[in-house]
């Protein structure tokens, strides 16, 4: 350490602005206290300790004094819970729908290391911890020494996690898509909800085949929205990618899917969180043929948590979501063209002769459907 650094550090203790006591925040049962893996800002994962919503929380803020002998002089000791929403583009700002305080001890003196008690009884929690690329919602408690040149400050983050009872109405979703005169493909997937553990189980039935296929695909897509209005920032994620056929398929051919959810990283689906961000999931069904176009469909579908043991005091509401509508079955809607990359993955485009004009304008969540170039290879099933 060099000697100009020593002597900032004698300085600012001297002046009052150095670390004159540390700050500890024990939990009640943390020896027990299960724990959750939580992404951070730079996408390592951290472990935090886990609380459900309506939950209590407990325990004692230890203070301990650096140096013997030496007394902390405070304007008061105080600790909050607090739910914070930060969007990364309005840093700075952050958007408290949670806030809890608790008031420990009067301006006065610390003359020795002092313990104090703590307890927030059944708070609420109401949204899910959640770190992406546009937003972070984080819980957490903090403690904070009051001073009159600089505050000591600790804080501890919480994961939380929403639970939800089984969905009563949970359709599945069946729907026939293709490109007129081209391709006729009837796909169904056996829910519209999943739980985070779940399995989706599907079939992808060909109707009609007059153009050669090279291989097909799906794929788990995260889309996060944050914003509104004219500052409406979506941002598309994949989280996981099945190849489900390699090869050209034949009319009456059947290509089972199974996806097993419990391995990839997933949160349930989030609708207008304090109206700040949105996170969903889609399905996404990719055909891609020998000329090197793309075609895919999405379908939006649902996830939520499912407890291991849910408690009576931990039991929620379904999670008030719309079903998707599955009336669509009746009529052959188009596939849509990938004029650009809907994820890395998706890096392949036409030449500028081969690309087709849209024919409706984009809804807010999918794509707009474009019609397939004028002489797409074509051969009899």
């Amino acid at each position: 350490m060099s000697w100009e650094t020593c002597w900032e550090k004698a300085a600012m203790s001297f002046f009052g602005f150095g670390q004159s006591a540390e700050i500890d925040i024990i939990l009640d049962g943390a020896a027990t206290r299960r724990t959750a893996e939580v992404k951070t800002e730079d996408g390592k994962k951290e472990r935090l300790f886990l609380f459900f919503d309506g939950e209590s929380l407990s325990g004692k803020v230890n203070i301990t004094l650096k140096r013997p002998g030496y007394k902390l002089e405070h304007q008061g000791i105080k600790i909050e819970f607090l739910g914070q929403i930060e969007l990364y583009y309005d840093r700075g700002n952050q958007h408290e729908f949670t806030s809890l305080v608790k008031e420990l001890a009067r301006p006065g003196e610390l003359h020795h290391n002092t313990s104090y008690d703590f307890d927030f009884n059944q708070v609420e929690k109401p949204y899910e911890v959640y770190t992406g690329t546009n937003v972070k919602l984080r819980y957490f408690l903090r403690v904070t020494v009051v001073r009159r040149l600089t505050d000591l400050v600790k804080e501890v983050d919480l994961a939380v996690h929403t639970l939800s009872s089984y969905p009563e109405m949970n359709s599945s979703i069946k729907m026939e898509v293709g490109i007129e005169d081209s391709l006729h493909i009837e796909f169904e997937y056996n829910k519209s909800k999943y739980h985070l553990k779940d399995v989706i189980v599907g079939k992808i039935y060909f109707l009609l085949v007059r153009i050669k296929i090279r291989h097909m695909e799906i794929a788990i897509i995260r889309r996060e929205t944050t914003g509104s209005g004219p500052n409406v920032f979506n941002e598309n994620e994949t989280i996981a990618k099945y190849e489900i056929m390699d090869g050209s398929p034949v009319r009456g051919e059947s290509i089972p899917i199974r996806v097993f959810l419990a391995g990839y990283d997933l949160t349930p689906t989030m609708r207008d969180i304090n109206k700040k961000f949105s996170v969903r999931y889609y399905l996404n069904l990719v055909l891609v043929d020998e000329e090197e176009r793309r075609y895919f469909k999405q379908q939006e579908i649902t996830l939520w948590r499912k407890g291991d043991r849910i408690r009576k005091s931990l039991q929620m509401a379904p999670v008030p979501v719309t079903t998707p509508t599955n009336g669509e079955s009746d009529q052959v809607q188009a596939f849509e063209k990938i004029p650009t990359p809907v994820s890395e993955e998706a890096s392949l485009e036409d030449s500028p002769s081969e690309e087709p004009a849209p024919i409706d304008a984009p809804s807010e969540d999918i794509p707009s459907v474009e019609s397939v170039p004028e002489g797409v290879p074509t051969e009899d099933a």
